[in-house]
């Protein structure tokens, strides 16, 4: 007797079809996200290279457009050729300098005088200027002594220099410590005044002593503004050196160049001034690469 239910198998390829169907749904579902490939190595170097170059580029910009006018304006008569002669003939009487031996014997001599007295006044100046800073009553006393000194050019005072020290080398190192004190000095004593006041009484009420004071909270938040002062130092050091060398001197940069003022050997005095010009750069970044040692503490800005 028939009940009208179908009962007849489904045919063997059907079920085949419908299982593996029923496999291949899970698979895809299941199948993990494919990850972002990792920039390679050479494309990350290449990226760096390419903004090392353009930074450069941007820095050297102005230095670049100097020495292009520099050759090409004595070329085109823009200005005396006899008195401002092409960067190339500069480069020139520099190299000839260098090659017989000159120019190293001269900036040995400024080198030593420029850096020993630079040193002394750092020596003189920083513990100098924590003290006045710190204790008022000190501050009080040198204060109107100092306001005198440090008004008076170190020039105007190189004559009493040279008549109280004679004109060797004496002469021109204290010139350049007497120069170079002010802007260190200066600078510290700011900075001790200028340290923060609620870190000073945090630390007092530790009831630490006033050297571990000075070495935990005075001298790390000085250091910017000393360093200011050294930077400033460094650059005076050579500046008025060189102005002393032109008096009483027979070896220094800046008897080069007033030798050579004198000689009408132009090239060779611009070559002195370059020399000059190069040292101080070189001074300047090899302070700020110390400052930032010293300054490792402080979060980039």
């Amino acid at each position: 007797m028939s009940t009208g239910i179908d009962i007849t198998p489904a045919p063997a390829t059907a079920l085949a079809s419908a299982e593996a169907e029923e496999v291949r749904v899970p698979a895809r579902a299941a199948a993990p996200k494919e990850r972002p490939k990792a920039p390679k190595p050479t494309r990350v170097a290449a990226r760096t290279t390419a903004r090392w170059l353009r930074a450069a580029a941007l820095r050297s910009a102005a230095i670049i457009a100097l020495l292009v006018v520099w050759e090409t304006a004595p070329r085109l008569g823009l200005v005396d050729a006899t008195f401002l002669p092409p960067v190339s003939e500069v480069a020139k009487a520099w190299w000839e300098l260098a090659a017989d031996g000159q120019l190293a014997e001269h900036t040995r001599a400024s080198l030593v005088r420029s850096f020993g007295g630079f040193g002394i006044a750092v020596v003189v100046a920083v513990p100098l200027g924590l003290l006045i800073g710190w204790y008022r009553p000190v501050a009080a006393l040198l204060g109107p002594l100092l306001e005198v000194f440090r008004n008076t050019a170190a020039l105007a005072l190189l004559p009493v220099f040279v008549l109280l020290l004679g004109i060797g080398e004496t002469s021109k190192v204290s010139i350049v410590v007497y120069a170079c004190v002010w802007p260190i000095l200066l600078n510290t004593i700011s900075a001790v005044g200028n340290a923060d006041p609620t870190l000073v009484r945090l630390a007092r009420s530790m009831d630490l002593s006033t050297p571990r004071l000075f070495q935990k909270v005075i001298l790390p938040s000085s250091v910017p503004a000393i360093f200011t002062g050294i930077r400033l130092a460094g650059a005076v050091s050579i500046l008025v050196l060189v102005a002393a060398e032109m008096i009483g001197a027979k070896a220094g940069l800046g008897y080069l160049i007033n030798a050579s003022q004198f000689n009408f050997a132009i090239p060779q005095m611009y070559a002195g001034i370059v020399t000059i010009s190069a040292i101080g750069v070189a001074f300047n970044q090899l302070l700020v690469a110390i400052e930032r040692r010293l300054s490792l503490w402080r979060p980039p800005s």
